[in-house]
């Protein structure tokens, strides 16, 4: 069992930054690779961006490429974040954190592939 804990959300104006936390429990945190999804009122849940559990390896959703949203981890401390820049509008949305368990030698962007979700954190951007 991993308990995930999200914090960092609110609301912010268009342009403007936040850095989400998530941390973890559990004493093999570096063998998990992480993930952050969102979901926005009336849509699916999305993926957002995932990390290996050392770090080196990560992967992003083709609408966040370009280098606006930044996934990183700190193994010391069982914390994953999710820098977020320039954020627009469309951002808006619950933001969850997960956890693969199990992960493969490639990072999965599916939502069935993750094990435990955190209770998500409400990011809101205004224009």
């Amino acid at each position: 069992q991993v308990q995930l804990v999200e914090s960092g959300g609110g609301l912010v104006q268009a342009g403007g930054s936040l850095r989400l936390s998530c941390a973890a429990s559990g004493r093999t945190f570096s063998n998990y690779a992480m993930a952050w999804f969102r979901q926005a009122p009336g849509k699916e849940r999305e993926f957002v961006a995932a990390i290996s559990g050392s770090g080196g390896r990560t992967v992003y959703a083709d609408s966040i490429k370009g280098g606006r949203f930044t996934i990183s981890r700190d193994n010391a401390k069982n914390t994953v974040y999710l820098q977020m820049n320039s954020l627009k509008p469309e951002d808006t949305a619950v933001y969850y954190c997960t956890v693969d368990t199990n992960p493969g030698v490639f990072l999965t962007t599916r939502t069935t592939a993750y094990d435990y979700w955190g209770q998500g954190t409400q990011v809101t951007v205004s224009s």
